[in-house]
């Protein structure tokens, strides 16, 4: 059994530790090995094997005493965006170095709940701004210097990002299943560079305590894992109202996400965008897409066609207001309470100056600096007050498109996973990546990607998107298709 315990999702593996089959101990161990083994991969930047043993120890006691919660023994990994009092939090960057927070994340608390055991902290880009996994100012384990997490389908290319770690832990078999943070794209962008399934909910529909700030209308977890069913367990513990700790919390009970997985497609309306495949979609992509379209209609879906007109849009749009609520989520790092301070300063400015300029990277600093020129007192109306209200049309937009159709789809990127450093210093060409998954974050609605399919051997994301609260349509769509379909059981070579 050791041996195929990497090769099971999340479902399969919980199903097997309630039966017994595998003990949460063994699990531990098997995957913390596999960790160490693909360090070059660059996935993980901290590790405490004598807390996830612990951890595994008192599942397994658990599930012999025939208390299991619905997750109980399973490993899984957290983006090291979310606080974790065990282990250390730097949201990939050199101003939280040494920080360890009192506290556990929302999410990080409820997947302890539903019996889930930590692997570890995984890599993303500082403060969750990136879209390759590029911009990493902390070393991962294995490392003395920051390195670059690498796609296991190609070393030489970036993974996605920013949730770029999350996604090359599922795909390399590092961990069954992981969280990760969208705040335009950042789990959904990944997934399809690595072949793995990834969902991000309704805005408002996981708690956001203990999630470092990136940009506070748009930051939402949600899992990463091998399919939608993995995806469907990891989201019904994840979600739930806590509004004693963040006010952007919805209302919302807990649901099972996984009770419509099995339902038929007949008739379900899929709306197909016009704007998501234009020329700057590359042939392979709209071609794997195309088909796993075909499939839905083998399956009863009834292709639509919808425009959504100001798509385009999304890009200034987002970089306005994200880069707005950056400068103001980011004046909290200045050295004094915790984290990275300056050591020669001449005043309290000059430690705050220095402190910052030391701490932040670089695709940082541009955000802030943006951020601050569009809120600043004669830019605010004509750039910040204006993205808003093209953000409200952009919203619009969807709810006409939902009245012509349930789900929507279209790629999940223009292209796949390009080389490291190709980019280099075009932060707009990695901007233009988000073309796709943008407008649904500025609507605040649920998207996933679906992995559809390979263009020159790199897995192709086909993404969904739904209305609000429509998550476990959406996973219906996604499990129907991975059922017809062995996109999501590929495994990259070597792993």
């Amino acid at each position: 059994m050791s041996a195929e315990i990497h090769q099971m999702g999340v479902a399969g593996l919980a199903a097997a530790l309630r039966e017994r089959k595998v003990s949460a101990v063994e699990a531990a161990h098997h995957h913390l090995s596999r960790i160490r083994a693909h360090q070059d991969l660059g996935a993980f930047v901290a590790i405490d094997e004598q807390l996830t043993l612990s951890q595994a120890r008192a599942a397994d006691d658990r599930i012999a005493a025939g208390s299991a919660a619905p997750l109980e023994g399973v490993p899984i990994a957290h983006k090291d965006i979310f606080v974790t009092a065990d282990l250390p939090t730097t949201a990939g960057s050199r101003i939280l170095a040494g920080y360890r927070s009192p506290f556990d994340a929302t999410v990080v608390r409820k997947l302890g709940e539903a019996g889930a055991v930590t692997l570890g902290k995984l890599s993303c880009d500082e403060f969750a701004m990136g879209s390759a996994n590029e911009n990493v100012a902390v070393p991962a384990i294995g490392f003395d210097h920051a390195v670059p997490v690498r796609n296991p389908w190609d070393t030489g290319r970036i993974p996605g990002g920013s949730s770029g770690g999350s996604a090359v832990a599922v795909a390399a078999r590092l961990a069954p299943g992981a969280t990760g943070t969208d705040t335009g794209g950042s789990i959904r962008q990944p997934a399809s560079f690595c072949g793995v399934t990834g969902i991000k909910p309704t805005y408002g529909r996981a708690s956001r305590y203990g999630m470092v700030a990136f940009a506070s209308s748009l930051d939402q977890a949600g899992p990463m894992a091998r399919s939608a069913e993995d995806c469907a367990l990891l989201l019904s513990a994840m979600c739930g109202p806590d509004p004693e700790r963040d006010s952007t919390s919805l209302a919302r009970p807990a649901e099972d996400f996984s009770r419509q997985l099995a339902g038929s497609l007949d008739g379900l309306r899929i709306g197909v965008p016009k704007e998501f495949f234009g020329e700057g979609v590359a042939p392979g992509v709209r071609a794997a897409v195309d088909a796993a379209l075909a499939e839905y209609e083998k399956l009863g879906a009834r292709r639509v066609e919808i425009t959504l007109p100001r798509t385009e849009l999304s890009i200034p749009v987002y970089y306005i207001i994200a880069a707005a609520e950056a400068s103001s989520n980011l004046s909290r790092f200045d050295g004094v309470k915790f984290g990275h301070r300056a050591k020669n300063y001449r005043d309290l400015a000059d430690m705050y100056a220095q402190t910052r300029e030391e701490g932040f990277g670089d695709e940082v600093k541009r955000r802030i600096m943006i951020g601050t020129y569009v809120l600043s007192h004669g830019y605010y109306d004509a750039y910040y007050l204006q993205a808003q209200k093209v953000r409200r049309m952009i919203a619009d937009d969807f709810q006409q498109a939902f009245a012509q159709c349930d789900v929507i789809a279209g790629p999940a990127a223009p292209s796949v996973a390009w080389k490291l450093g190709e980019h280099g210093d075009d932060p707009v060409a990695d901007y233009l990546a988000d073309i796709f998954t943008l407008p649904g974050s500025l609507a605040g609605l649920p998207g996933m990607s679906v992995p559809a399919g390979f263009d020159g051997g790199l897995p192709v994301g086909l993404q969904l998107i739904g209305n609000y609260f429509a998550e476990a349509k959406l996973l219906n769509a996604a499990h129907a298709f991975q059922q017809a379909t062995d996109w999501h059981l590929r495994t990259p070579g070597g792993y």
